[in-house]
């Protein structure tokens, strides 16, 4: 880890837990946030911080604002390359409709563009994952945006098993008439390798010699809790039944994309699910996204649902995070509450919120200095940190 330390004075910092600082400093050393609050406050421990290094950076910063770095909780960041066409689709393994004992992980090319663009819109970690094609996807997992060897890059792997309701799997197996054909297709054979996953379990847990089963296997970490189901579903009904399969099996589990969680908000408080809300800046493609909008956010916000914002990229290019939250506070979600679906609520929704999300003492030290408010779309992202590392600078034309 790097001796020098790095100081931020004098900005306006936005901590990612609802609170915000005026005139304040954070102090980034071995890879930690080691202090931060108001400038006059806490100008000692600063220097005695300072003192205890032998290299020190100063950044002046008034005017500027300074952020957690952003965090996209649903994407195929690295599983589909931007630029390169068919060759970049690592996304979708449309060999079978249920193939949990795949892994985003062993399909990111950490060299993808995408990363750059992420780090250049301040956004230092997302989870990559499987795409929707599969009623069963596969293995998801949360990285940093940086790095050249995506296992140095992992934050926690595995970090979700993906599934898929409504259009999707019927779309892409029912061409090659093969189940699902149908929604009902869709829960059948979710329901049937979960049966299979736990019987798998049983007979492992009784001691008996089983074959070894990767998929089974990978499901078995859902059955035991100790990774979420992470259920692609669109519409209100599809919800309903990822929730439901849910129970049936007593797996944990979070909605993503929510796009009608606005019609049964309710009834997702009353279930306890963590969701994420997107793409809503994408066009209304297919059936299942006829009700977009930025209401969502709104009807979830009202009921308490905790709610995530994600780009889904590359449906909507991940440089179009802040901004998608942006159009989301014009839209009238409370501003403090929209920093959080992409900070301390979006580490919460991945399950690692000891590590990033929010601006304190002992997180990563990954920290965004923008121009100006970031709502604002003429500011821009200056320099963006992970692990208190430079990883990007922006270059005046």
């Amino acid at each position: 880890m790097s001796e020098a330390v790095t100081i931020i004075t004098n900005a306006t910092i936005i901590l990612g837990n609802g609170q915000q600082i005026e005139s304040g400093s954070i102090l980034l050393a071995e890879g930690k946030i080691k202090a931060v609050g108001k400038t006059e406050e806490i100008a000692e421990q600063l220097n005695q911080l300072k003192n205890q290094y032998k290299e020190s950076v100063t950044i002046h910063a008034e005017g500027k604002y300074v952020t957690p770095g952003l965090i996209d909780v649903h994407t195929h960041l690295g599983v589909h390359e931007e630029g390169i066409g068919r060759e970049g689709h690592d996304y979708n393994e449309t060999s079978s409709p249920v193939t949990p004992y795949v892994r985003a992980l062993d399909g990111i090319n950490p060299f993808e563009r995408g990363f750059l663009e992420a780090r250049k819109a301040g956004v230092t970690t997302v989870q990559s994952m499987p795409g929707s094609a599969n009623v069963i996807g596969g293995e998801m997992v949360v990285l940093k945006t940086a790095g050249t060897i995506v296992d140095h890059m992992i934050v926690r792997e595995p970090s979700g098993m993906k599934a898929a309701f409504g259009e999707n799997p019927k779309r892409v197996f029912g061409a090659k008439d093969k189940a699902p054909i149908t929604r009902m297709g869709t829960a059948a054979l979710f329901r049937q390798e979960f049966i299979k996953a736990q019987e798998y379990l049983e007979s492992r847990e009784k001691g008996e010699a089983v074959k070894r089963d990767v998929g089974l296997e990978n499901l078995v970490k859902v059955l035991k809790r100790e990774i979420p189901l992470r259920a692609h579903a669109h519409r209100a009904d599809d919800i309903v039944t990822a929730l439901r399969l849910a129970e049936e099996f007593h797996i944990e589990i979070t909605i993503e994309h929510c796009t009608e969680g606005h019609k049964i908000a309710d009834f997702l408080i009353d279930k306890g699910v963590s969701v994420s809300v997107g793409p809503t800046l994408s066009s209304r493609s297919k059936i299942e996204l006829a009700d977009k909008g930025f209401h969502t956010h709104l009807a979830l916000a009202k009921a308490g649902v905790p709610f995530s914002i994600t780009t889904d990229h590359p449906v909507v290019g991940i440089e179009y995070l802040v901004t998608s939250v942006a159009h989301a506070v014009s839209d009238g979600l409370d501003e403090a509450l929209a920093w959080q679906a992409i900070t301390l609520q979006a580490a919460k929704h991945l399950g690692v919120e000891e590590r990033v999300g929010s601006l304190e003492v002992g997180k990563d030290a990954d920290v965004v200095i923008w121009s100006g408010h970031p709502f604002h779309i003429q500011n821009k992202v200056e320099k963006t940190f992970i692990n208190g590392e430079l990883v990007y600078k922006r270059v005046e034309n």
